[in-house]
């Protein structure tokens, strides 16, 4: 059935975006800063958790911290009737695999996985480094407390599992540890691998990677501002017949920067925006930091969304450096320099993206366009399960979040009267009962 907006706004579009869920705000009272704290020192205790340390010790080195995060999740579990599955996954680095690698070492991720009640494989996915490093990252003997990096993401993938966990979703969530991230993205890795071979279907992978500083190098103070780096496309197609076609496609319709991640990320700004107004998302249309690179990138190579989340400003003098003091500057990654009002903060926006997410019926897979030389864009889509309805967006081309929307209901094929398709873009997301929406899906296919 195809229907036009001018016909039947006030019958069946109702726009939803005031709309809020309770139980999100009570997820944003719920994250504790002590706790944070707390666990960011215990982590910062184990003096080094390099990659390559020691593994034996039950107090020093990257094997104790591990077995540390292994032991919270599973005490977390107990909590709510051991509704986690905590498991090691780890996969074997034979040494020269790079420079860095300078001895076969085992990285192992610590998993724990809150299974959805209706979409068990569907997942959304928040990740922590454990291990940390100084200015040789071939050094694994040094302290390296890595407080902020990244024992602040580490600790708020765990918190976030405390609160969480407390809840029942339809999707599954997973908190995650990732090693070897300072090595050469090795847990990122092997955990990407792992979720092909079984078979995952990842909503998205929300990195965080340094969560807890809030005075720069640039001399700006800012506890509210955040990143949000996402690539404009994945790169996971390596057949070039099909990179052909797709990039064909990207020339004349559009989408060079409507991706998947790049889709999640406007979710995690739009959520924000939404429950925490008084915070400040950055889009940053870039895979990582210039040149440099983070745990979502795996992730990204094998197809999946992922996007990373961090601090606006860092402090270069705090991070990859040996513990020193030159010319009045305290160098090193040091728990004192950890804000943790702000690593509350983001913690949080994890915390209510995955609830949220997890809370919604899945994106449709075919999201149909059409409009060429017509004064009114027509979209379709599939229907999908578990929605009780869907929401049109648009935006202007040149705007980077979805700026304007219709909801309906009840039909799977829309026109949108008067507005011209040359000029905007278009998503359809799908909405539940209660208000919770999918990732929007960009158009995939045109109609003739």
């Amino acid at each position: 059935m195809k229907i036009a907006i001018s016909s039947v706004f006030l019958m069946v579009s109702i726009v939803l975006g005031a709309q809020t869920d309770q139980n999100i705000y009570d997820i944003i009272d719920a994250v504790s800063e002590e706790r944070l704290k707390k666990d960011v020192q215990t982590l910062v205790n184990f003096g080094t958790r390099h990659t390559l340390s020691d593994t034996i010790s039950k107090t020093r080195g990257i094997g104790a911290a591990r077995r540390w995060i292994k032991s919270e999740f599973e005490t977390i579990s107990k909590d709510c009737n051991d509704c986690l599955e905590v498991f090691y996954q780890k996969d074997l680095v034979k040494k020269g695999e790079n420079q860095r690698i300078v001895k076969d070492v085992m990285v192992v991720n610590v998993v724990a996985i809150q299974r959805g009640t209706k979409y068990p494989n569907c997942y959304i996915i928040m990740s922590g480094d454990i291990d940390s490093r100084v200015s040789d990252p071939n050094d694994f003997t040094s302290d390296a407390p890595g407080a902020n990096d990244n024992a602040t993401g580490m600790a708020g993938a765990i918190e976030a599992a405390r609160v969480l966990s407390q809840y029942k979703f339809e999707n599954s969530i997973i908190y995650v540890g990732l090693s070897g991230e300072e090595q050469g993205l090795f847990g990122g890795q092997g955990l990407a691998k792992y979720a092909k071979e079984y078979h995952w279907d990842i909503i998205g992978v929300l990195n965080n990677d340094m969560i807890g500083n809030i005075s720069g190098v640039d001399g700006v103070i800012d506890n509210r501002t955040f990143r949000i780096f996402s690539e404009p496309i994945t790169t996971s197609e390596t057949d070039p017949e099909t990179l052909a076609k797709q990039a064909r496609a990207r020339r004349f319709y559009g989408g060079e920067v409507d991706g998947i991640s790049r889709q999640l990320a406007r979710f995690v700004y739009k959520t924000t925006k939404t429950y925490m107004p008084e915070m400040n998302p950055m889009l940053v249309y870039r895979l990582d930091r210039f040149g440099r690179g983070g745990h979502h990138r795996p992730f990204n190579d094998a197809g999946f969304a992922g996007i990373r989340i961090m601090e606006a400003h860092e402090n270069y003098t705090q991070q990859h450096q040996d513990i020193r003091t030159e010319n009045g500057i305290a160098y090193g990654d040091t728990f004192e320099h950890v804000n943790f009002p702000y690593c509350k903060k983001l913690t949080t926006v994890n915390a209510i993206t995955m609830a949220s997410l997890a809370s919604a019926p899945p994106s449709p897979t075919e999201v149909s366009i059409g409009g060429i030389v017509e004064a009114s864009a027509k979209l379709q889509w599939n229907n999908v399960e578990g929605a009780k309805g869907y929401k049109i967006y648009w935006r202007d081309t040149t705007s980077p979040t979805w700026d304007h929307s219709r909801y309906v209901e009840n039909i799977t094929e829309f026109t949108l009267d008067g507005i011209v398709i040359d000029n905007f873009f278009f998503g359809v997301a799908a909405v539940s009962a209660d208000g919770h929406e999918s990732v929007v899906v960009f158009p995939n296919k045109i109609l003739r």
